[in-house]
Order: structure tokens, then C-alpha cells, then sequence
């Protein structure tokens, strides 16, 4: 017979707590609470389907649908999954510090730099050089579109590249249907290193999976689609034909941008793949055309076999002027001053010598005054409380037990948080931006200014992550993720393509590969772990499939209808993605499929099974 004393708190065992000196229950998750598969999977799910019908249905601005779903996450966690109030409100409160550092910290800090640049006219600047490189539209698409776009899409993310590169191609002349749908389809390999590496950081801290191997698993993965999709690109512009005609600079430019975005991924980490990848590829397809032209250029700029009536708008002050032209490389060479200070940046705030630096101090021996030897001979270190201090989360740290059958046996969870703030790539942007301002002619009470205005504008995307990541923590630490996992992994075999084409919805609907890998992240660990595949390989396929639903989520449409001028026509612009985004993200899971079971495919997954 079980003592009195345990059998009084079910499910879970007592431990002693030192500091409140009191006892504590370790609580233990819960996967069925009512009983019946069917209905706590439905109860389970409730949180996002909150969140994805508040979005697609209700048009609920994001932050407000973040919020409800995470109401709703509370509701489900506590009364319906028996998680004890206090553990589901530090859940959030851990994932909301999480959401804030790194990732609010990135997102406010490069848009920072952005309004820097917009500003004081080297934007501009940026987008005259790329349209004076040549006459072709086909060619002018790469550029742009892909190449730059690329750019933009890894040092900002969150809808720039889109809004940037479609009021671009409107200014050269393309059809709006053309510059609303074209920039949405460039717009997808990158996705998943957008905002310098946003989703994949985002990913690891949901799942609790190793970030440089999910980065790894994703640069295994999208490469092969970053030569695809500026065939791709071409081909949906100008037709099969028009498309081989420059196969050579199409391939000039997927080329080297998916070899360095395989390189970056694997051996540098997920901050600057996009940034580092989009400025060779730049460089190879500028250098390029300059030795290599078209047999004919190609000027028209409307959609080819389709009836496209749109109407351009462009602006008759387009073209150079003398003065620009006099003074041309100069000009570029300041307009791309910042972005290259960022790279620098961005670039040493992600090797771990910097961060080991100041995240950590040798262990000292009081007897010797040395530093401490592990057993490999290596100086022993420590957490520098000075750079790197912690916060324990002791109501839930140590004390949430996930339980068989989604682990083999019961297993503690963690929760100590990392105040890295010098050390964070968002502190390492911030410095870019002020060193970058200060070089553009800024004064410091102007960057200030800049700066409040930035956090002003950036308040609903700042809460809408906060929220996120609350929501997603929430969902792992109450076991709500297990317990949809569990289900999907009825799927069996067909669980890697299903999976793919699970991200695909969740950026489709949510509008953010970030925010497809919170609400999903935690689920594809958990069902391939019950399956025996990699929970690496599927949740990087819940990000990889997810860059492909980009071009149709309701936010990317509007923000390219807004950016060509073409209002009220978001439907056109979705009929014409759709087929393209479809099709796209099923080669992405047949890739995942082969990956999961088929030599040699098998041998790029990383982190095992």
C-alpha cells in the first residue's frame, strides 16, 4: 500500500524545498485527463485553433490573437490538464522573458537600423544601384526579388523584404499583379534564417533542441530550394522558354546563394546565413553580367501568358540624375556602409569564442589560486554573473516531470534563464546601428530619438512575441504539445511529409515561420521521438516546409498589395501564389521523406534519432 502522504497529491511525488522550507509537489504532466484520446487531443489543440481562427477568420490583429491564445492556453493547462496555477503562470513568464531576450532584442534592434537607413536616403540609394546593374526584367527580377530581397529578409525579416522589393519592381515598371506575386514567391528559401536567424533561435528555445544543429538541419535542407526557386521565379515571369534563355545567371545566383547558405548554417550558426549568402550571390550575379549577357532582353514587365490588366504606376522621377551619376559609387559604397558594419557585428557576436569571453570566468581553486582542470586537462568555467547572470524559475525548474510514453523514462525539466545581454546578437546589432548612425551624420540625441520612435512602432510586434513565446512555453512545460503529438504520430510513416506540410499551414495561417514553430515546434519533437525519427529532422522541417506557405499567408499579401500600390486586390494576388506555394511546400516534404528513410538522403540528418 502507497503512503498517505503521496497518495494525497496525484499525480507526482513530494520533494523538499530548502529555501521556502516547505515541501513541494513535483508535478507529474498528463497526456489523457479526460479518459478519451479524441476529446483531450481536441482540448489540447484548443490554444491554436484559437490563435489560427482568430487570424484567418476573425482578422484579429497578431498581438491580440497571441493574447487570447495564450488566455486560452491557461484555461486548457489548468482546469482541463491539472496544471497547478502557479507552475502555468512562471510556464509563461519564462517563455515571455525568453520571447523579450533574444528575440524581441533582435527584432527591435535591426529594425532600428533600418529607419536609420530610410531615413537619411541610402535605402534609396541601395535600390537605384540594383536597378542600373541592367535592362533585362528578367534579370533585374533576380536581383531584386531574390538576391536582395534575400538581404533584407535576413537582416529584418517580418514582412521588409516583401514591402521593400515589391515597391522596388513597381518603381521599374512591373505590373503590380507581377510585383505583388513574384516578390512573394523570391520571398521563401530565406524565410527560415529570416530576421538573423529569428525562427531557427525561436525553434530551439520552444523544442529544447540544440540550435546549431537545428540551423544545421535546415542548411541541409533549403539549399537545395534555393537553387530551385529562382528557376522557379523566372519561369513563373516570363514562361519555360524566356526562363532558359538566362538558365546561366539563374543558376549563377542559386548557386552561390545556397552554397553559403550550407556553409553559414552548418559551421557558423542560423544569425547571418541569409545576410552573408544574399551579398555573394549579389556579388556573383553582378560580377557575372558583366562578362555574360542575354542573347535578347526581356522588357516586358507584365506576367507572361496571363491576362494581366493591372495598371502601373511608376514614378516618372525613377531615373538617375547627373548629379547621382557623377557621384554613383561613392554614394553605394556609403548606402552599404551600415549593412557591412552589421555583418562585421552580427558576424562576431555568433562565434562562440566571443561568447564564452564574457558569458563565462574560469573556476578558480581557493587553495592554489588556478584555474580548475576538468578531466581532459581544459581550464574548467563558470557562468560570469557579471554578463551572464541567471534567474531560476523555482516554481517550475526541476519540478514538471514529462512521463512515459513520450519519453522512455520520467524526466525533469528545466528552467533557468540566461540574461546575456551583452553577449545577445540584439546587443551586438545595437551597436552596429549606433556605430552605423554615428558614420551616416547622426547626433546622439538624434539616435535617441530614432530609437523611441523605433519602440513605438515595433510595440505591437514586441507584444505579439512576448505572447508567442509565453504560449509556446506554456504548451511544453503543461504537456499540451505531448498530448497532440501523440496523436499525429498515427500518421506512421507518412508523419515526415505530414509534418512538412504542418508547418506550411501554421505560417500560412499565423503569417510567421517564428510563429509556426511555437505553436508546432514542440508537436513535431514530440510525435518523432514517439515515431523513432529525429526530432531534429522534423522540426526543422516544420520550418523549412513552413518558408514555402510565406506567399500566402494574409499578412505577406497585404503587405505586398500595400507596397505596389494595388489595394483591394489581396484575392488576385492569392489565387495566383497559391498553386506555386502548394506545390513547393509537397517537393519540400518529399525531401523531408527521403531525408527520414532514404540513403544517401538519410546521412545529412543531424543530432540521431
Amino acid at each position: 500500500m502507497p503512503p498517505i502522504l503521496e497518495a494525497t497529491f496525484p499525480p507526482g511525488g513530494l520533494r523538499y524545498n530548502n529555501k521556502k522550507q516547505r515541501w513541494n509537489m513535483v508535478w507529474q504532466q498528463i497526456y489523457d485527463p479526460f479518459d478519451n484520446p479524441m476529446l483531450s487531443t481536441i482540448m489540447a489543440a484548443v490554444p491554436v485553433v484559437v490563435m489560427l481562427v482568430s487570424l484567418a477568420f476573425f482578422h484579429i490583429k497578431a498581438h491580440l490573437a497571441a493574447l487570447l491564445a495564450l488566455g486560452s492556453a491557461l484555461l486548457i493547462a489548468i482546469f482541463a490538464f491539472g496544471m497547478p496555477a502557479d507552475m502555468a503562470g512562471s510556464a509563461a513568464l519564462y517563455g515571455a522573458a525568453n520571447g523579450l531576450l533574444p528575440i524581441g532584442w533582435i527584432v527591435l534592434n535591426i529594425i532600428f537600423l533600418h529607419r536609420l537607413t530610410t531615413e537619411n536616403g541610402s535605402f534609396k540609394v541601395l535600390q537605384d544601384s540594383l536597378a542600373r546593374i541592367t535592362d533585362d526584367r528578367r534579370l533585374q527580377l533576380l536581383l531584386i526579388a531574390f538576391c536582395f530581397g534575400a538581404f533584407f529578409e535576413g537582416a529584418a525579416g517580418f514582412g521588409t523584404p516583401v514591402a521593400v522589393t515589391g515597391a522596388i519592381l513597381i518603381g521599374l515598371g512591373f505590373s503590380p499583379l507581377a510585383a505583388s506575386g513574384l516578390a512573394l514567391i523570391a520571398n521563401t528559401a530565406p524565410v527560415a534564417f529570416g530576421a538573423l536567424g529569428t525562427p531557427i533561435i525561436t525553434l530551439a528555445k520552444v523544442t529544447g533542441l540544440d540550435e546549431m544543429e537545428l540551423s544545421m538541419m535546415v542548411g541541409r535542407q533549403l539549399p537545395f530550394f534555393s537553387v530551385i526557386v529562382p528557376f522557379w521565379l523566372i519561369w513563373a515571369f516570363a514562361g519555360w522558354r524566356k526562363m532558359l534563355e538566362i538558365w546561366p545567371a539563374i543558376l549563377v545566383a542559386g548557386v552561390s546563394f545556397a552554397i553559403p547558405q550550407f556553409l553559414v548554417s552548418n559551421y557558423h550558426g542560423p544569425m547571418l546565413v541569409d545576410v552573408i549568402a544574399a551579398l555573394i550571390s549579389m556579388a556573383c550575379l553582378t560580377g557575372f553580367l558583366k562578362v555574360w549577357k542575354p542573347a535578347t532582353v526581356h522588357t516586358s514587365a507584365a506576367l507572361s501568358g496571363r491576362a494581366d490588366n493591372s495598371t502601373v504606376e511608376a514614378d516618372p522621377d525613377e531615373k538617375p540624375s547627373a548629379t547621382f551619376a557623377r557621384d554613383a559609387k561613392p554614394a553605394v559604397m556609403r548606402a552599404w556602409m551600415p549593412w557591412i558594419i552589421l555583418t562585421v557585428f552580427v558576424f562576431a557576436w555568433g562565434t562562440q569564442s566571443f561568447k564564452n569571453l564574457f558569458d563565462t570566468r574560469p573556476v578558480m581553486d581557493p587553495q592554489t589560486h588556478s584555474a580548475k582542470l576538468d578531466p581532459q586537462g581544459k581550464p574548467m568555467r563558470e557562468a560570469n554573473p557579471i554578463f551572464a547572470p541567471t534567474l531560476t524559475f523555482a516554481t517550475i525548474h526541476q519540478q514538471i516531470e514529462k512521463v512515459p510514453p513520450v519519453v522512455p523514462t520520467p524526466k525533469k525539466e528545466d528552467a533557468i534563464y540566461k540574461f546575456t545581454w551583452l553577449t545577445s546578437t540584439g546587443s551586438g546589432i545595437l551597436l552596429a546601428a549606433i556605430l552605423g548612425g554615428l558614420l551616416m551624420g547622426y547626433s546622439i540625441p538624434q539616435l535617441l530619438h530614432h530609437y523611441l520612435r523605433t519602440i513605438w512602432v515595433v510595440r505591437y510586434s514586441l507584444i505579439t512575441i512576448v505572447a508567442m513565446l509565453a504560449l509556446g512555453f506554456l504548451t511544453r512545460y503543461s504537456g499540451l504539445d505531448a498530448t497532440m503529438g501523440l496523436a499525429f504520430a498515427a500518421t506512421g510513416i507518412f508523419y515526415p511529409m505530414f509534418g512538412t506540410l504542418l508547418g506550411w499551414l501554421g505560417v500560412a495561417l499565423t503569417g510567421s515561420d517564428t510563429a509556426s514553430n511555437v505553436l508546432f515546434g514542440g508537436l513535431q519533437r514530440v510525435t518523432a521521438e514517439q515515431l523513432g525519427l529525429s526530432p531534429v529532422l522534423m522540426a526543422a522541417a516544420n520550418s523549412s516546409g513552413g518558408v514555402m506557405g510565406k506567399m500566402v499567408d494574409a499578412q505577406s499579401i497585404v503587405v505586398a498589395s500595400t507596397a505596389t500600390r494595388w489595394y483591394g486586390h489581396e484575392g488576385e494576388i492569392l489565387r495566383y501564389v497559391f498553386f506555386h506555394s502548394v506545390v513547393l511546400a509537397i517537393l519540400v516534404g518529399g525531401l523531408v521523406t527521403l531525408q527520414a528513410y532514404v540513403a544517401p538522403f538519410s546521412h545529412m540528418v543531424v543530432g540521431g534519432n
